[in-house]
Formats: structure tokens, C-alpha cells, sequence
């Protein structure tokens, strides 16, 4: 779940009525915890946040945050401890034990399978299918792992020990323990008996194989890898070898990776010997022509050649399929640094379009050469978009649009450092009013500001003095009411607003969000047109929008460019159309009605304009 970044939506202290609810949560989910042991972890008086996440995949996760550390998150109305928690309390969930040259393939999103699983003298934990349970490896009982049974413990036995095991949700040295601080697994050893002694030097455990053939007094023979999935069967013994000495086990796991990073490095030894400006200049190449073969219609055309740029080769606002996985395409990296550089080489050296210039400084794609030999024959790499195939079966990729979640916030202005200083919150750092409400109270009590007489008010001291409090009341305003400081706390704060697109990271911009903007503007011999301005700002493509009102509306169209804005273009409609215009944005792409500013310019009953 958390093997690539997950993007953070809200991070706030957590309340005193839902402290209290995660305890009784924690202990019907950990009923092994003593009430010592579970003030420990939620202390009542230690600052104590909670943290509301999108993994990579979309899933929802809340964390619960104590002294920089997630302790617990909780996904799907259920808790799970994390690493951080286990190497505290290490017996808290049932375990299982496997090799460590594994934990790296659980880091990598594999769950753990049976054949890798190391059997005690003392048996496996007893468990029940969908059961919460953790990983460690031979020699050290601190788990790194954490996830679910996908069996009970009798069924496991009964199958041969093959197939999964445990589906892994948080590992040591994934995005969840990264976002801790990243502390190593403590050495804790294991329990006598509880690995199987092989007699070496090492006192290393033992697989399913010897362990059952030691102690039982026979040997089954070494187990079978037909149902080992493809990131563990590597760690199993082949028929027929028996038993391998430390030394083989870890040149064979060694030369096995060793191949396997040579298998998947193939692709890239081209790519590793150019230079950074050349590999940038050919993934920027790969995006425009897969964007040209799989994104641009016949219909769409003309283009505007900033439009081409924003919706099918860089995945902003929306996420796009033409850049690979895991690769970014930056313009100002490549070697024609401007996009209508690179469009004049492929119209003039690859002969692929045609780009003209419709109205003044507004460029244009105007033709596609589709027969273009280049064109016919390109093909997407399959291994860089693998993930978005996914997506793309899942209905991901071609979702209805969802307007942005909108918040917002604060940033420490120059004149606020001073007040925001015990806190580590320089000039510039982003607040919501939450947060800024409970540094500032801290800060207060930390103080001792609060009036002593009356409650309500709070002591200025000189710090508050030069932060809040304008000249002429420096020798008038000794105190000021709780509402009061937050109130001239935020006046004094800078303007700034988070824009959360489905399935994006967040992206932050200074001031308040411009509204979509309808005017009504004379042309010629009286007639109207409207005018539409700022759809950029919330994600939506202008000239999609021009043609569905084309349609809609049986008008023409036209896009020109915004005065004094170098990607921002603005819709032009024959006659008075707020009223379809308006409704269209509100209804089919519910854009909330303060966003969108000009509604009252509809057109009179009875009135023409």
C-alpha cells in the first residue's frame, strides 16, 4: 500500500473526544495491550496529530502521528499498528519468520508467500484468516511487516504451506516508515526456540523443509516452487539440491538479484550513457508522438499549441499517459527549451504537422501528417505505463471531471517570523487557520499571556506588540480578547489557496483563487458576445468547454488570449450566453456557484442583446 509516495490531504492535532475514541479503538483492535502500555502510545497530554492521506493507488488512509512517528493507520474502518509500534511492542500481533534477502521484495509491494515462510521447532502463530499479523526475519524478532492473513494457520498447514500467506500493507523503508524519522529496526533476539538451530556458527533458522525433517525424525523433501510467486521463488529450494549452506543461500539469492537487475536495467543502459539534456529531448519526443497517435483527433483541430502542451504531454492539472511512470517532462531542460522551438523542428525536419499562426501570438496546430512514416511506426514503451494500463481498465483514465477540492490558507508573512519562531515556522510557511489557531495558543500558555483576572483576554508582550498592533496602540493595548489576536493574526498572514485535483498531488498558489469570470462585450454594429475567463485555474481544457458550447448554444466560437497571461486563453461566444454558459458549469461540471462570477449578466426576458 505504501510502496510509492502518498500524497497528504489534511494534518491536524487531534481532539480530546477523539483521543479518547482511538484508545477504546486501539485496545477492542490490540486487546493484548495493557492500559499502561496504551497510555504510552496515546498519551493524554503529548500533542498527538492526525493525518489524512491518498496512497498511490487512491485508497484513503488516516495516520495517527505521536512525536514525528506514525504509531497506527487505520484503512478500510480498521486499525493496524505500524513498524514504529512493533519495534516497541514486538509481540503485540502474531508473527511470521522469513529470510531478510525477502523483506526487500515485501519493500517492493509483494506479499509474503508460504514457501518463504521459516518454521519454528515451536510451530507457526495461530491465526485466522483476515487476521492483522506481522513479519520479521530470522535473528531478529522486531517486525518489518505489517498486513492480513489471507489464511488460517490450519489451512496454511493443510495446503502444503504453498501459495500467499500474509498481503503486506506497511514494510520498514516504505513511504509510511519514511515518513517517520526513518529510525533502523532494533536488534531484539529471538526467544530460545523459537528458530530452528542448524548447528552452525550462525544459529541461523532453519526452512519448513529442515525444521520438519529434524524434528519429526524424517525428511519430506524440499518443497516445491509451482506456486511461488515469481518475487519469491528465487528464495526456495529447488528439487533436488537439499539443504544449502549460509554461504550458497546468499551467493545464489545474490547472483539471482544480481540477474534480475541486470534483466530490468536492459532497457536503460541506453538511456544512462546520454546526457541529461538528451534523454530529456527524447522522452519529450515519445510524449508528442504519442500524444499526436493516441490523444489528438481530426476533430480537434485547429489546436491551440498551448492547449496540445497542457492536456496531452504534461500531466497538469490532469493526470496524462504520455510521460511515463516515475519521469517528468520539463521544457526548460531539453535543448529547445521553448515548445514552439520544438514544433517548428518537427514540422520542418520530421514533417509530422503543420503550425500556423491564426491570430496574432497565438499559435496553432493546424494539420497532422498521419501518414507520416515516424508516426505509423511508433509504438509507447509498454514497461513505463504498465501502472496507467491499469488505471486505464479501471476507468481511470477517461473519469468524468471532478472539480478541485479548494482550501484556504495562510502563509507567515516577514512581519509574523518572530511569533511563529518557537514553532519552526519560517517566513513563508503554509498554515491553515487550525493550525495557526493552535500555534498561536500554544504560544500563548507557553507564555503565560493569558489574563489572570479575566480569561477571555490575553497579555501583549512585545512580541505581540510588533506582530499585531499598529503604532498608535502600542501605549493604548495592553491586552486583547482570544478572537481578536487570531482575527489580526490571519489579516496580517498572506493570502494563499490549495488546489486538490482527484488523484494529484496538491498544488499551492499565493492570493485568493481567481473566479471563472463572464463579461458581456459589444463587437461591431451592436452585437454581444460572451466572454469566459480563469477555466484553466480549475482544471477544465477552454477549448473542450468552446466546443461543447458551440454545440449546446448552435453559436460559434472562438479562443483569444488573455492580455498580459502567456498560457491563459479566454472563450468568446456569439450573442449573450451566460444564462446556458453559467448553467453548464454549474450543473454538468458543478463548479460551486462562488467560483463563478457574471451570472447576473443573463440576458433580460424580452430583451434583445
Amino acid at each position: 500500500m505504501f510502496a510509492k509516495p502518498f500524497r497528504v490531504k489534511s494534518n491536524t492535532v487531534i481532539k480530546g473526544s477523539d483521543r479518547r475514541k482511538l484508545k477504546t479503538d486501539v485496545s477492542n483492535a490490540l486487546p493484548t495491550l495493557s492500559a499502561e502500555d496504551l497510555n504510552e502510545l496515546i498519551p493524554s497530554k503529548e500533542e498527538l496529530n492526525v493525518v489524512k492521506i491518498y496512497a498511490h493507488k487512491g485508497d484513503a488512509v488516516t495516520l495517527y502521528v505521536l512525536h514525528k512517528n506514525p504509531i497506527f493507520f487505520e484503512h478500510e474502518k480498521r486499525l493496524y499498528p505500524t513498524v514504529y509500534t512493533l519495534w516497541r511492542h514486538p509481540d503485540l500481533l502474531p508473527t511470521f519468520i522469513t529470510w531478510p534477502a525477502v523483506l526487500q521484495k515485501l519493500a517492493g509491494g509483494a506479499d509474503l508467500m508460504l514457501p518463504g515462510v521459516v518454521v519454528p521447532p515451536t510451530g507457526l502463530p495461530q491465526v485466522r484468516k483476515g487476521e492483522c499479523c506481522a513479519v520479521s526475519v530470522v535473528k531478529n524478532r522486531a517486525p518489518v511487516a505489517v498486513g492480513t492473513a489471507t489464511m488460517s494457520t490450519s489451512e496454511m498447514c493443510g495446503l502444503g504451506m504453498k501459495g500467499r500467506g500474509v498481503s503486506v500493507l506497511h514494510t520498514y523503508t516504505d513511504s509510511l516508515w519514511a515518513f517517520g524519522d526513518k529510525a533502523g529496526p532494533p536488534s531484539i533476539l529471538p526467544v530460545e526456540g523459537e528458530v530452528c538451530d542448524e548447528g552452525d556458527k550462525e544459529g541461523e533458522g532453519k526452512d519448513i523443509g529442515e525444521c520438519e525433517g529434524e524434528h519429526e525424525g524424517e525428511h519430506e523433501g524440499d518443497l516445491p516452487t509451482d506456486h511461488l510467486s515469481p518475487n519469491l521463488q528465487e528464495l526456495s529450494l529447488t528439487p533436488g539440491e537439499g539443504v544449502e549452506e549460509d554461504g550458497e543461500r546468499e551467493e545464489t539469492v545474490e547472483k539471482v538479484e544480481k540477474e534480475e537487475q541486470e534483466d530490468g536495467d536492459d532497457d536503460m543502459e541506453e538511456e544512462d550513457s546520454r546526457s541529461p539534456q538528451e534523454q530529456m529531448d527524447a522522452l519529450l519526443l515519445q510524449c508528442f508522438l504519442h500524444a499526436l497517435k493516441s490523444k489528438v483527433k481530426k476533430s480537434e483541430l485547429p489546436l491551440l499549441t498551448s492547449t496540445f502542451l497542457r492536456n496531452h504531454m504534461i500531466p497538469l492539472p490532469r493526470p496524462c499517459d504520455c510521460c511515463p511512470i516515475g519521469k517528468q517532462l520539463d521544457l526548460k531542460k531539453s535543448s529547445y527549451k521553448k515548445l514552439s522551438k520544438f514544433l517548428q523542428c518537427m514540422q520542418q525536419q520530421h514533417h509530422l504537422l503543420q503550425v500556423k499562426e491564426l491570430s496574432k501570438g497565438v499559435e496553432s496546430i493546424v494539420a497532422v501528417e498521419w501518414k507520416n512514416r515516424e508516426l505509423r511506426h511508433f509504438s509507447p514503451p509498454e514497461d513505463g505505463l504498465k501502472e496507467e494500463g491499469t488505471a486505464e481498465s479501471n476507468g481511470e483514465s477517461d473519469r468524468p471531471y471532478h472539480p478541485p477540492e479548494i482550501t484556504s490558507l495562510y502563509s507567515v508573512s516577514a512581519r509574523l517570523q518572530p511569533l511563529f519562531a518557537d514553532s519552526q515556522k519560517r517566513k513563508g510557511a503554509v498554515l491553515s487557520p487550525s493550525e495557526m489557531r493552535t500555534i498561536l495558543t500554544d504560544y500563548v500558555k507557553k507564555n503565560e499571556l493569558v489574563d489572570e483576572i479575566n480569561k477571555n483576554y490575553v497579555t501583549i508582550n512585545p512580541i505581540l506588540c510588533d506582530c499585531l498592533l499598529e503604532k498608535s496602540e502600542y501605549q493604548e493595548v495592553e491586552k486583547l480578547k482570544w478572537d481578536d489576536l487570531f482575527s489580526r493574526t490571519l489579516d496580517r498572514m498572506q493570502h494563499c489557496h490549495q488546489l486538490v485535483f482527484p488523484g494529484q498531488e496538491p498544488v499551492i498558489r499565493k492570493g485568493h483563487i481567481e473566479p471563472i469570470d463572464f463579461s458581456v462585450a459589444s463587437r461591431g454594429s451592436n452585437k454581444k458576445v460572451t466572454l469566459i475567463k480563469n477555466l484553466e485555474l480549475y482544471g477544465l481544457d477552454p477549448a473542450a468547454i468552446a466546443v461543447a458550447l458551440q454545440h449546446r448554444v448552435q453559436a460559434s466560437t472562438v479562443l483569444q488570449p488573455i492580455p498580459g497571461s502567456k498560457d491563459r486563453v479566454m472563450i468568446q461566444i456569439q450573442g449573450n450566453q451566460v444564462q446556458q454558459a453559467g448553467k453548464m458549469l454549474l450543473d454538468q461540471y458543478q463548479i460551486p456557484r462562488k467560483y463563478v462570477q457574471g451570472l447576473d449578466k443573463v440576458q433580460k426576458p424580452g430583451k434583445k442583446k
